[in-house]
């Protein structure tokens, strides 16, 4: 597991836990050793901010390398360059993705594939029935590979009663060296099992009166894009403030929320008529970026982004339906244009994305009749 080493990103002000690891990346002709960041939150940074499905799938194309090439290149930046020779690896995809999946739940406070084990085995001494044998037996199979043999608390020895109760008499273990499983050597490692299994009370942990189910809800990455004409079901996609969704505000009449925003940035009234016609989002920036704008606007900005996002969800439920399935999910909005409204891997204040969850807050509170929002 990653545990040991640290670290922490911050997100809509909030300071995710992490943990790391050394990966290589594979890039070009080369492999470049970097560090493997995890985030409470459900994010993995490996030269971007990923969620663990795209991470999985970074590992599927060999982005992400776990096996290495006799005579390949690598490098580390700044510090030296080599090429493998005899090279071997102990990580497979689907092993380092465990582990991810593990660190994840470890650094949320649950139980982790090791704990859930456990908490079969407990299950099955409380009813020794052949489903929640088969319960422990998939539960331990699903704990990565070297990280059985610390499942009740040692290497070697002390695991070997757990290989051998979930393999049951005339059975192989996972380990050849085991040999078969006799009823002798089961009915030994049942006891030895029952008298080390945990049995310890659940914590009492302190929530607050009104905190989440969770400490850190899985984080939804908006990715910059440059969307030009609407699409039929866009997901995440329509969650962009330039996505084409054309919104009325003040009998005013704009193809998307961006547009409306550029154009309510400037000054004069003819340039935001401009602004508000451009062919793209895009356009309309550049368009806003060389013309005066309103004294104090950095003041009001926020105010008016959110004015605009509840016009945009208002207008388009079937949008609101896609920002409300994100539930309870920080929002990570990236900008290359801003480091105020994008978080930009963790550089930027990522208001955008605070300023969809109060949105979507309030959809829900509209829903649930709560002071009439």
């Amino acid at each position: 597991m990653f545990g040991k080493w640290t670290t922490h990103r911050t997100a809509d002000g909030v300071r995710i836990p992490g943990t790391w690891r050394h990966a290589f990346i594979h890039n070009g002709d080369h492999h470049f050793l970097t560090d493997l960041f995890i985030y409470a939150d459900g994010l993995v940074d490996c030269w971007e901010l990923v969620t663990v499905e795209e991470f999985e799938e970074k590992l599927r194309t060999g982005r992400v390398a776990t096996s290495l090439p006799e005579g390949g290149k690598a490098s580390a930046d700044r510090l030296a360059e080599w090429k493998f020779s005899e090279p071997q690896s102990w990580l497979t995809p689907e092993l380092l993705v465990a582990e991810v999946r593990d660190t994840i739940d470890q650094l949320n406070g649950r139980p982790d594939s090791t704990g859930r084990c456990l908490a079969a085995v407990d299950a099955f001494f409380a009813e020794r029935t052949e489903q929640n044998l088969a319960a422990v037996r998939a539960a331990f199979l699903a704990v990565p590979g070297p990280q059985r043999r610390y499942a009740l608390g040692s290497m070697d020895h002390e695991n070997r009663p757990l290989r051998i109760l979930v393999a049951g008499p005339g059975n192989r273990t996972c380990l050849p060296s085991d040999g078969t499983v006799t009823q002798e050597d089961y009915d030994s490692a049942l006891a030895h099992v029952e008298e080390r299994a945990p049995r310890t009370a659940e914590r009492v942990t302190r929530v607050p009166s009104d905190g989440p189910a969770t400490p850190h809800a899985p984080a939804v990455k908006l990715y910059h894009s440059f969307p030009t004409r609407p699409v039929e079901g866009p997901g995440k996609l329509g969650l962009r403030h330039d996505y084409p969704a054309p919104i009325t505000v003040a009998d005013t009449d704009y193809p998307s929320a961006a547009h409306a925003y550029w154009a309510l940035l400037v000054a004069e009234p003819e340039t935001r008529n401009v602004i508000a016609t451009a062919e793209t989002a895009t356009a309309a920036r550049k368009l806003a970026a060389a013309a005066p704008r309103r004294e104090g606007w950095e003041h009001v900005r926020t105010a008016v982004m959110t004015h605009l996002l509840r016009a945009k969800y208002d207008q388009h439920p079937e949008l609101a339906e896609i920002l409300l399935a994100t539930d309870d999910a920080t929002l990570i909005y990236d900008d290359m244009n801003s480091t105020f409204w994008g978080d930009n891997a963790g550089q930027g204040r990522n208001w955008s994305g605070r300023l969809l969850e109060l949105v979507r807050s309030e959809l829900r509170a509209r829903r649930a009749g709560i002071l009439g929002v």
